[in-house]
């Protein structure tokens, strides 16, 4: 378990390093302006599907599906056509009518920002169908227990946006936009041929060109799993996105605010998302096709006692990072942004927010390790009540704080629909197995590191103030 684990998180590492240093690049050249609004604004939507599908949703659906086809082969190149088919449909019209998607995604835009952001918008989309082919090649090779090309492959996305960014630095920052809209079409491709590379390798590429050869003839054959799939797909999909969602309505709020608000919340949001990508979703990915399998076998102790390993796992990591991450906020801004067009003002607003979205990262990461147990039992239409519950909370609270906090609220609101979202996972897991798992000598130690590394970085933050 840990070997898989290790191996996605090393290679999230190498690509959230490359993903700050875009980041600190974007950073310099573009600040916190109009014209950064407008790139993040344009990669939004594509970005937040990624999420969606890549890590972690779309493979535990099709994974225990996958697992109990009769005709995997048949099975898996059906799902694939449909899916496909639909993004593409859904691709060519937003680069038809682009204003449209541009529209639904800042609504706060007058006409002048949404004519110019438009034509970004169009071409980010294309990242779209990319990135979906590279979550279904990924699935079957996680099924195979392979997790390195997926874990490293997201780094030739940052390599290209980087190539972008360093061949465009004498150009206007419109015509750094189109660079780095291009360079995520661009990214996409390599992680694509990436994937396929790995396909090939494993001897699973027969096994793709067989499904489609045979998907006519014994398509039929598939009827009651693909129905079956479908049925489960939307709950599964939206049950797992809370997070996704919430940044996504966040971008969506501070379209509303000054400018530089979408700036703050993505500058702060990527800070978050490293150690709730770094350890939860990669001792997520790798660890489910294993519970799912246990599931399947109905071995429910193999597979709790693989639940308590990552919990305990995860909460003395994601605690650290917690405490780390809400304490040294404005120390780790100034460090990788503060330079160029980024100014200390933008520095203490993306502390601001920084802050109000660490306070939910424990909740955030251990919920995605308890949400394995309810997919792996196929309890789709469960997560998807909590995910509405959630969601329902952060809208809420976004409406509430918008006006007195700005952004900082808005990120406060989406972790207060964390917490919500965690104690309703609990709740579908068993507040007995829990417990279970939670009363043990682990959380005495937990409690006192916290309170000791607590101290210890507030002394530490003393001593860096001295040089800021």
């Amino acid at each position: 378990m840990f070997k898989s684990i290790f191996t996605n998180s090393f290679g999230i590492l190498f690509s959230r390093v490359l993903g700050f240093l875009r980041d600190l690049l974007t950073a310099s050249v573009l600040g916190a302006n109009i014209y950064s609004d407008i790139f993040f604004i344009a990669f939004k939507l594509p970005n937040l599907f990624r999420r969606i599908f890549a890590e972690g949703a779309f493979t535990q659906v099709f994974i225990p599906a996958y697992a109990k086809s009769k005709h995997r082969a048949v099975f898996l190149a059906h799902i694939f056509s449909i899916f496909l088919s639909i993004i593409v449909i859904l691709t060519l019209f937003v680069n038809i009518l682009p204003s449209i998607a541009t529209k639904a995604i800042a609504i706060g835009f007058d006409k002048e920002m949404i004519d110019l952001a438009s034509p970004f918008v169009a071409i980010n989309f294309w990242y779209l169908p990319l990135i979906f082919m590279v979550t279904f090649l990924s699935t079957l090779l996680q099924y195979k227990q392979h997790f390195a090309t997926t874990a490293f492959s997201t780094a030739l996305l940052n390599i290209s946006l980087i190539l972008a960014l360093y061949f465009s630095q004498d150009k206007s920052q419109n015509e750094i936009v189109y660079y780095l809209s291009y360079g995520v079409v661009i990214g996409g491709l390599l992680q694509l041929f990436s994937h396929m590379i790995a396909i090939y390798k494993l001897g699973l590429f027969k096994l793709v060109c067989g499904g489609f050869s045979y998907l006519r003839v014994k398509s039929k054959k598939i009827t009651q799993e693909t129905k079956k799939f479908q049925k489960q797909f939307l709950p599964a999909i939206w049950g797992n996105s809370t997070a996704q969602i919430s940044a996504f309505l966040d971008t969506w709020l501070a379209s509303f605010l000054a400018s530089g608000a979408i700036s703050y919340l993505y500058y702060s949001n990527r800070i978050f998302q490293l150690p709730l990508a770094l350890f939860a979703i990669a001792t997520s990915i790798a660890l489910f096709p294993t519970i799912a399998k246990y599931i399947k076998n109905k071995d429910e102790i193999k597979a709790k006692v693989f639940m308590q390993k990552a919990f305990w796992f995860l909460a003395f990591l994601l605690s650290a990072s917690t405490i780390g991450g809400f304490i040294l906020s404005q120390e780790i801004i100034w460090l990788l942004f503060e330079r160029g067009a980024f100014t200390n003002s933008d520095t203490l607003n993306t502390a601001a927010v920084l802050q109000m979205y660490m306070i939910g990262l424990l909740p955030f990461g251990l919920q995605k390790l308890f949400l394995l147990w309810i997919y792996a039992n196929e309890q789709q239409m469960q997560a998807a009540k909590i995910a509405t519950a959630s969601l329902s909370t952060n809208i809420l609270f976004s409406l509430f704080f918008i006006m007195p906090l700005g952004a900082a609220g808005l990120a406060l609101a989406s972790t207060i629909s964390g917490f919500v979202g965690f104690y309703l996972t609990i709740k579908a897991f068993g507040v007995k197995n829990f417990f279970d798992i939670l009363l043990c000598k682990k959380a005495i130690y937990l409690i006192i590191g916290s309170i000791l590394f607590t101290i210890l970085l507030i002394i530490l933050k003393d001593l860096i103030s001295v040089y800021i």
